[in-house]
């Protein structure tokens, strides 16, 4: 039997680390590309460049505007996450903790609104962004990305964990609303938080379509678009077009390696598989 059970650890392990290694291996890939000066497509992957060299990201950096539009969809990423935290914490502690007449109701109506996807708003999104003055304008890509209905959602389910009894108490020593959101409900669901923060910084980061419509001026382009651009434009030349996309691996991964102690933890708090 110990045999038996010693023999799946190992298969199972095994293939873990095969599944690793299949996933890694295009990250590694396009690592590789980068440093290889001239390489193409069409030719096998190399897995270690013979000629490594930066030639690519000085050409990704001096000949295209890049640094400007990394700083663009930072920008957009940032204000993003931040208002999205906001929003989504207030309107979830009304959900969790309000009573009010209709509440399941129109909680059950807003997450139905997950299921619409964006190319059905596009063309409505687009006409409101136009009456309102804000095409081609960073305000115009961002208000629809303040309000999100995962983020209510995964915000809610945190603080359904929270038991009641904490919210009496401060009620008790003379808290109102504003300080049991502010000093018992968000420090006990900071991994939630948390876990909202990357989900919110990664869509708007890797935001193509939107960005695309409403932003026409170059200097505005997102990091989505002119990686689409490149590849238009350096048709031949993909280790230009791996360095652009190294360089927009980089922030995501920094921030999931930063928070992944708290993704996991807000994951298995509220429920989601």
């Amino acid at each position: 039997m110990a045999e038996i059970t010693r023999t799946r650890s190992i298969l199972l392990h095994a293939a873990v680390i095969i599944g690793a290694l299949a996933m890694f291996f295009p990250f590694y890939w396009t690592v590789v590309t980068s440093l290889s000066p001239g390489t193409g497509l069409t030719s096998a992957p190399s897995l270690i460049p013979a000629d490594p060299g930066l030639e690519a990201y000085n050409q990704l950096f001096s000949q295209l505007p890049f640094a400007r539009v990394v700083g663009n969809s930072l920008l957009l990423a940032t204000i993003t996450t931040l208002v999205q935290l906001i929003t989504s914490a207030t309107a979830a502690y009304a959900f969790s903790r309000l009573p009010f007449r209709g509440r399941s109701a129109v909680f059950g109506v807003y997450l139905a609104t997950m299921m619409i996807p964006l190319q059905v708003l596009l063309v409505p999104l687009f006409a409101e962004m136009k009456a309102l003055g804000l095409i081609n304008t960073y305000l115009g890509a961002l208000l629809p990305t303040f309000a999100a209905a995962f983020g209510i959602f995964l915000l809610r389910q945190a603080m359904n964990q929270i038991p009641f009894e904490l919210d009496e108490a401060a009620t008790l020593d003379g808290a109102g609303h504003f300080r049991v959101f502010w000093s018992v409900i968000l420090p006990n669901i900071r991994p939630a938080l948390a876990t909202l923060a990357v989900f919110a910084f990664m869509g708007s980061w890797n935001s193509f379509l939107w960005p695309l419509v409403i932003l026409r001026a170059p200097e505005l382009q997102t990091l989505p678009v002119a990686l689409a651009g490149l590849q238009g434009q350096f048709t031949t030349q993909w280790d230009i077009v791996m360095a652009g996309s190294v360089v927009s691996i980089l922030p995501m991964l920094a921030l999931y390696l930063f928070a992944q102690r708290y993704i996991i933890q807000g994951v298995a708090n509220t429920g989601l598989k």
